[in-house]
Order: C-alpha cells, then sequence, then structure tokens
C-alpha cells in the first residue's frame, strides 16, 4: 500500500511542476529519480514510538541498498511515527522517503556519537581544534541521492549540544543536521529540518544540488545554525524555502584562511531564488570563509524578516582567495539592524599560521531592486587598504528607516564602483553615474 502512495505523491509532484511551468527554476539540473525497488524501515526492526534507538535499523538499511544495487537505486521509506537514531551514512542510488507524520529524531547521546576528520579545507574542526562530530545524516562519495517525502522532520534535537557550546564543554566541533561530501546529483525537497546542532545542510566539494521547498527552523538563540551552507561546491540550486534559524539563512563559503587557499576548491554556480526567512544574523551571506574563492553568485526574489543584516558580503585579511561576479535582486526586508554589508574585517582565522598578507580580492558585487522598511542602517562598505573592493553596483534601492522616511546613511571606505537611484544616497566612493567604469555591464 505504501508503495502506491508513494507513486501516486511523486506523480502529483510531476503534474504540480507542469502546472508551475511558467516558474523560473534552476531545478532541472538535478531530474528527480523513480525508484523500482522501496524498502521500509520498519522491515528491518524501526520503531516509530520516540523511545527505540533504531540506529541500528537504518545502517541495516542502507547497508542492504548499497549492496544489493538494485537497477535505478532503492527508496527507503519512513512511515509516520517517531524514530529515534544515532547518526547514519547514506549511500548511491538511494532515497531516503520520509512520509507525512514521520519524524527522524537524533540520539541525545552525545557521549557515543562518532568522530571524522576535519575538512581540508578547513584544516581543523571550525569550533575546536581536531576532528568533528560526524553529521546526523551524513554521505561522502556519493551520487544520486534524494531525501524528499511529504514534509517529514529531521529533528537533530540540538539543545544538549548549544548548552555544551554556551558552557564551553565541547571537546569537537558540533554536527550538522546533514552533510554530503565529495558527492554530485543530490536533491534535498519537500522536508522540515529542525534544531539541527550546527550548520542545517552543508553540501561542501559537491556538485549538482538541488534544495527546494524544504523548511528550516531553529530557535533565534541558537548558536551557528545557518540554514543552508554552500561550501566549495559547484551548481547548487536553493529555490523555495522557508529558513528561520539562529544564523545566516544561506552562506555560500569556500574553505577556512592558508587551508582554503592550499585546498583551491571554489564556489560557482550558486543560485538562491524565492527563499523567505528571519535571522539574527545575516539573510543571504557570502563567507565568511571565502579562501577558495566564491563568483558566479545569484540570489533574486528573498523576503526577509527580522534580520541582522539583509545582505551581507563577508571577508578578512588572511583570507586569500576571490569574491566576484555576486549578483543580488528583488529583495524585501523588514526589521533588519543593517540593510547591505560588504565588509573585509569579518571571522576569526583557525590558528595562528595564516598569512596577514593574503588579501582576498572582492569585484563585481551588483545590488539591486532592494525595498527595505524599519532599517536602522542603510549599509556599511568597507574594503582593505591594501586591497580595495572595486565594481560595487548599487541600483534601485530604498531604505527607509524606523523613525524617518530614510535610514541612516552609508559608511563607505576603500571601494570604487557606482550607484544609482539608491535612498538614501550610499557614498561618495560611488559615483552617482549609471554608466560609470565597471558597473557599465552591470545596471
Amino acid at each position: 500500500m505504501f508503495r502506491f502512495l508513494i507513486t501516486l505523491s511523486i506523480l502529483l509532484s510531476y503534474f504540480n511542476c507542469f502546472s508551475l511551468a511558467s516558474v523560473v527554476t534552476c531545478s532541472g539540473i538535478v531530474p528527480m529519480r523513480y525508484r523500482n525497488d522501496t524498502i521500509s524501515i520498519t522491515d528491518f526492526g524501526g520503531v516509530g514510538d520516540g523511545k527505540t534507538l533504531n540506529t541500528k535499523a537504518f545502517r541495516e538499511a542502507i547497508y542492504r541498498i548499497q549492496h544489493l544495487r538494485r537497477s535505478g537505486g532503492t527508496l527507503l521509506f519512513i512511515p509516520p511515527g517517531v524514530y529515534l537514531t544515532g547518526s547514519f551514512n547514506l549511500t548511491s542510488h538511494m532515497t531516503l522517503y520520509l512520509a507525512k507524520g514521520a519524524v527522524i529524531k537524533a540520539t541525545q547521546d552525545t557521549w557515543n556519537w562518532p568522530l571524522v576528520a576535519p575538512l581540508p579545507s578547513y584544516g581543523r574542526g571550525r569550533e575546536r581544534p581536531g576532528g568533528r562530530y560526524m553529521s546526523f545524516i551524513h554521505g561522502d562519495g556519493l551520487q544520486d541521492v534524494v531525501i524528499t517525502g511529504e514534509n517529514g522532520t529531521i529533528d537533530g534535537q540540538g539543545a544538549i549540544w548549544w548548552n555544551m557550546w554556551r558552557q564551553r564543554t565541547l571537546p569537537f566541533t558540533r554536527p550538522n543536521l546533514i552533510e554530503f561530501m565529495n558527492s554530485r546529483s543530490i536533491i534535498i525537497s519537500n522536508v522540515i529540518f529542525q534544531n539541527s546542532p550546527f550548520w542545517n545542510i552543508h553540501p561542501v566539494y559537491c556538485s549538482n544540488v538541488v534544495i527546494r521547498y524544504v523548511t528550516i527552523l531553529a530557535p533565534a538563540d541558537s548558536p551557528n545554525t545557518d540554514g543552508i551552507d554552500p561550501d566549495s561546491s559547484s551548481n547548487v540550486c536553493i529555490e523555495d524555502s522557508y529558513i528561520s534559524t539562529g544564523d545566516d539563512l544561506v552562506a555560500v563559503k569556500s574553505g577556512w584562511d592558508e587551508y582554503g587557499i592550499a585546498y583551491g576548491h571554489p564556489s560557482s554556480g550558486i543560485t538562491i531564488r524565492r527563499v523567505t526567512g528571519s535571522s539574527p544574523f545575516s539573510g543571504i551571506a557570502v563567507g565568511s570563509e571565502t579562501s577558495g574563492g566564491v563568483e558566479n553568485v545569484l540570489a533574486e526574489h528573498i523576503n526577509l524578516y527580522n534580520v541582522g543584516v539583509g545582505i551581507h558580503v563577508k571577508t578578512n585579511i588572511g583570507r586569500g582567495g576571490f569574491i566576484r561576479n555576486i549578483t543580488v535582486s528583488d529583495v524585501y526586508m523588514e526589521n533588519a539592524r543593517k540593510g547591505i554589508k560588504i565588509a573585509g574585517d569579518v571571522g576569526d582565522h583557525p590558528d595562528d599560521k595564516f598569512n596577514p598578507n593574503a588579501l582576498p580580492v572582492v569585484s563585481g558585487i551588483t545590488i539591486k531592486d532592494v525595498w527595505g522598511t524599519k532599517v536602522q542602517q542603510s549599509g556599511l562598505i568597507q574594503g582593505l587598504k591594501n586591497s580595495p573592493f572595486t565594481g560595487i553596483c548599487l541600483s534601485n534601492i530604498n531604505l527607509h528607516g524606523v523613525a524617518g522616511p530614510t535610514s541612516p546613511p552609508f559608511k563607505c571606505s576603500d571601494v570604487s564602483g557606482s550607484a544609482y537611484q539608491v535612498k538614501p544616497w550610499p557614498c561618495s566612493e560611488l559615483s552617482g553615474s549609471q554608466q560609470t567604469g565597471a558597473c557599465s555591464n552591470h545596471f
């Protein structure tokens, strides 16, 4: 019966795609796969009572998928219920399908949580030296993996990890909720992610990744619970999602200082479209870990409420790398501490071995068609004295203040570019001509 229901659900999603054919989307980079073979977690002893530990059931089910290698792959069905489990690895050519009312919930047994090596582009755990805790749901070296369903929930039960961070008792870096490494052709859709211990969805060293129709939730005071962090990855499509977390909603990254420079794997071809959310930190961010380079990023049709910084491009000395050809457009923000921030003094360092002469090169940043209300400060654009930010192009931006028709003016230094129809007027460093210099191609 559940196989019929899954087939019906997938067919309905196809019809829905046809009805939305006029909507611009990048999701076609990874076609949705239909699996001929279906198994249920209950076939392997899974019990959805919220108390039974199902780690063995998940690992045995995925072992079966990995070794039987059915033509077209296998779908692992999670029926309604609450399935408590430790962390587990996915495998290639599989779909993890959560039915309506299904919850995969992380155990709070931190003592037995497995450790993995630090990412080579970070050189150590992001929070603590040495290794790091494996993500709750993990995949390394995979292809053709789908996490989807009927808006079931993956719950990281992160509070115990947040408290360890607050009390400074973490022995290693907290686990992400979902992490794919060195993988390609990944789809994550129609799932609710909540209470991640650390970053929520982290594709790193990946290509061709679609994240669509997801909801990501964490309390506003939960530390470092970034929504989606594409990291040293290419061709990533993020669309039609709602994110409300304790840190950046979407942050494009590519490695940390000397380790990211040495690894040299940029993020490129990132599309962020029709995302709505709130965060005490950034709405749409690039950085601050950008040492491998970030280029060709498009973010459009973004709605932000109750945010720290609406649009944030951030880097630092020692990062090296480049940030170029970034376009953010059609943004609405309401109740923001700062509307736009592009800065070269943000973020910490992994150790004292970073090279202070490794300066990032920031160029070709276009921000246009932005409307803000209750914006406390319009913006800050602060380049580096020995590596000024160039080609900064602002167009058709109107940021209203809290107490008046406009928010306080921009502050700028070590920056060049153009501004056109920006209110309040940004700064003298950005010329008023629509067709000036490097910005003429952006408007």
